[in-house]
């Protein structure tokens, strides 16, 4: 009897082993998302990794992970698994949370719309969502404090999560800057608002210093911004043609109407348009237009600027 017990026993232990050790099936590459709900024990994981045909044995499963003294640590999450892989590789990536990720990338001078349906593009989100969560947030909203960067988010990670990340990322590379900008009498909303005109303005460093300067000085004569990327984010259109009736929408971000900044940011800056508005170049220009080619032309008079936009933007 004691010797059929053992055979029982080893039959035992070598099945345990095997449906451990061995994956369900080795050859597949197929990688399948997999949730654990929060609440959800080892249990529940055991059988629905049994379900979707991941494991050999849900009892071993669960065996394990309480041998290991792991099954208390199981996190939840969406998973990148596949039947190539064993028990003991799936165990370990549920005790570390080593969940599934995707790497997304704002771009600078994205504004609110542009990230949204860039969301919405990649299957993600509503756009919708990020509208509404931004309609929920504090007075000036999101816009200029979603910082441009990439980013590696998780897989059913929320919108709120992802957002609070972006607004983290833009305090850390922000930070220090506050007694430059109170020293200069102003205030980060104007900084943040400043450099996102200059980010849809113009492309290189250089240029964007000396529009910084001209733009502040413009402000700090009463002189009208007259921004063109203003009526754009106005209206949505892509274009950076604008009309005479476009100038003339009652709109707070109408910087042709209506003097000073823009009622907010109009999209969100990189650090290099940051510290443009931070520290100007100062010059002898007044006015600036852009080429189809991007290239900057700079004047120092009306008169000038109008020849050079007869010259350049035909």
């Amino acid at each position: 009897m004691r010797k059929y017990l053992i055979i029982l026993v080893l039959i035992f232990v070598v099945f345990f082993a095997l449906s451990v050790c061995l994956p369900k099936n080795l050859p597949s590459q197929e990688g399948v998302l997999f949730d654990i709900k929060k609440g959800e024990g080892s249990k529940n994981i055991a059988f629905n990794l049994k379900k979707d045909g991941l494991i050999w044995c849900g009892s071993c499963f669960r065996a394990y992970v309480l041998i290991m003294g792991i099954s208390d640590k199981l996190q939840a999450g969406t998973y990148k698994i596949s039947p190539s892989m064993n028990i003991i590789s799936m165990a370990k990536m549920f005790a570390v949370g080593d969940v599934a990720k995707e790497t997304i990338t704002i771009i600078e001078g994205w504004n609110l719309k542009d990230i949204a349906w860039y969301f919405e593009n990649k299957g993600m989100f509503q756009a919708e969502e990020l509208f509404e969560l931004n309609d929920l947030s504090w007075i000036s909203g999101f816009e200029g404090y979603l910082f441009p960067d990439t980013y590696q988010v998780n897989i059913g990670e929320s919108l709120e999560e992802i957002v609070g990340r972006m607004q983290d990322n833009f305090d850390k590379k922000t930070a220090g800057i506050e007694a430059e900008i109170a020293k200069q009498g102003k205030t980060l909303f104007e900084i943040i608002t400043m450099a996102s005109l200059i980010e849809k303005e113009v492309r290189t460093k250089e240029d964007k210093q000396i529009v910084s300067g001209v733009l502040w000085k413009r402000l700090g004569a009463g002189v009208p911004l007259q921004v063109d990327a203003t009526i754009t984010y106005i209206t949505g259109q892509k274009s950076t043609k604008v009309s005479m009736e476009d100038t003339k929408i009652d709109s707070p971000y109408n910087t042709y109407m209506y003097y000073g900044l823009p009622a907010g940011p109009i999209c969100n800056p990189g650090l290099e348009s940051i510290e443009a508005a931070i520290y100007p170049e100062d010059s002898l220009y007044w006015y600036y237009l852009s080429t189809i080619e991007g290239q900057t032309i700079f004047s120092k008079t009306l008169e000038e600027h109008n020849i050079a936009k007869a010259k350049y933007l035909k």
